[in-house]
């Protein structure tokens, strides 16, 4: 198989069987989808992550608030922790990205990613904070869009729920200008 090399723009072997850090988006599609009939025809539950994550989030709450505290919690008492579809896909989404990774021979800690410090310079605590911010936004917005990518993009799409593709459009616009935004090239130097 030949492949551009995007410095030169000549094209090269490529060994099809050497692992090159990426899936095919066909069959990762086909993927998503029969495991989306899997946990509809198994479990009855839709796929998703962050109800599943903010039950788990009970859990870390317990040495701070007690046992009496996260029951009195109104949105823990609605969506307690248990070991059901969602928790599974949870944990199965963390242990299929570490098998992903490790598979494909490319797994690196990375604390600043080379994307971030092109843009925003190499400062750890920069990112850190960054990302537990970003991260708090997109799980607020999660739950108050009742639904995540993987439970409103994923399972209420297939669905055809008109909520879910309000979702799914608004993420990916809302992501597109994100990425214009923090990414566009403002300067001399980075154009």
């Amino acid at each position: 198989m030949n492949e551009p090399n995007e410095m030169t723009g000549l094209r090269r072997e490529v060994d099809p069987l050497k692992p090159r850090g990426r899936w095919n988006p066909y069959v990762v599609g086909v993927g998503i989808g029969v495991l989306s009939w899997l946990a509809f025809g198994l479990v009855n539950q839709p796929l998703g992550i962050t109800t599943a994550l903010s039950a788990a989030s009970s859990v870390c709450a317990l040495p701070v608030m007690g046992a009496e505290g996260v029951a009195q919690n109104p949105y823990w008492a609605k969506t307690p922790f248990r070991w059901d579809g969602g928790m599974l896909f949870l944990v199965g989404t963390f242990l299929g990205s570490l098998v992903s990774v490790l598979s494909s021979r490319t797994f690196r800690w990375e604390l600043v990613p080379s994307t971030w410090s092109w843009r925003f310079g190499g400062s750890t605590w920069k990112r850190m904070v960054a990302a537990f911010v970003g991260g708090g936004i997109i799980m607020f917005g999660a739950r108050m869009a009742g639904g995540c990518t993987s439970g409103h993009g994923i399972s209420g799409s297939l669905q055809l729920a008109l909520s879910s593709w309000t979702f799914f459009l608004t993420l990916f616009g809302s992501g597109a200008l994100t990425a214009w935004f923090v990414f566009r090239k403002n300067t001399p130097e980075q154009r």
